[in-house]
């Protein structure tokens, strides 16, 4: 699957991407895991745009998703890679979701319906959001949850440099901004070394 700005991939990660896109618009009237403006433009605003950590996960035993919500980037990046994946939602509908999407995917992921700061998980090779928090915020859930030579992989919108700015008061970090691949101005995140101020 490519054209344009698509990221490719084989065509049994596209079997089981559409059988994960399937039940998310069978869910969505529900529990709202997409807005409904979003609704039509599926692959696009969040298939795609959750491959586009798929090479920055290279290397990784494991992964954290914080605030996985409807399964982007989590699922779609175990689904990817195989890498996997520890998937962190404090809405118990959308937990109950995210199972079921492992479940009709086989995407090796576990599902912890906890709130961010209560989880008590092993640290991760790499932890990954979107849309999730400013970066300040998502610095303070990430760095217990982050093995000390581990990364963060984070989808973020047009305020990501301001949000930079912001978090450079309290951390300390090599980050390297990354362009987005599909279109919608946004920037990856990649975020090493780091420690509070």
């Amino acid at each position: 699957m490519k054209s344009g700005n698509s990221i490719s991939v084989s065509r049994e990660t596209e079997e089981r991407l559409k059988c994960f896109v399937e039940l998310l618009l069978k869910w969505n009237p529900r529990i709202n895991l997409v807005s409904p403006k979003d609704i039509h433009q599926v692959w696009e605003r969040h298939v795609q745009d959750s491959l586009q950590i798929v090479p920055l996960l290279a290397g990784a035993q494991s992964f954290t998703d914080l605030g996985s919500g409807g399964g982007f980037p989590g699922i779609v990046a175990a689904i990817a890679t195989g890498i996997p994946a520890t998937l962190v939602e404090s809405d118990q509908r959308k937990a109950v979701f995210l199972r079921e999407a492992a479940r009709l995917t086989e995407a090796p992921v576990t599902v912890l319906a906890e709130r961010i700061e209560k989880v008590d998980i092993a640290p991760a090779d790499v932890v990954t959001a979107r849309a999730l928090a400013a970066l300040p915020k998502l610095l303070e859930w990430t760095a217990p949850l982050l093995k000390k030579e581990g990364r963060a992989v984070f989808l973020k919108g047009q305020n990501a440099i301001n949000e930079i700015k912001d978090a450079e008061t309290f951390w300390q970090m090599t980050i390297r901004c990354h362009p987005g691949m599909t279109g919608h101005d946004g920037l990856i995140l990649e975020v090493s070394n780091l420690k509070r101020v």
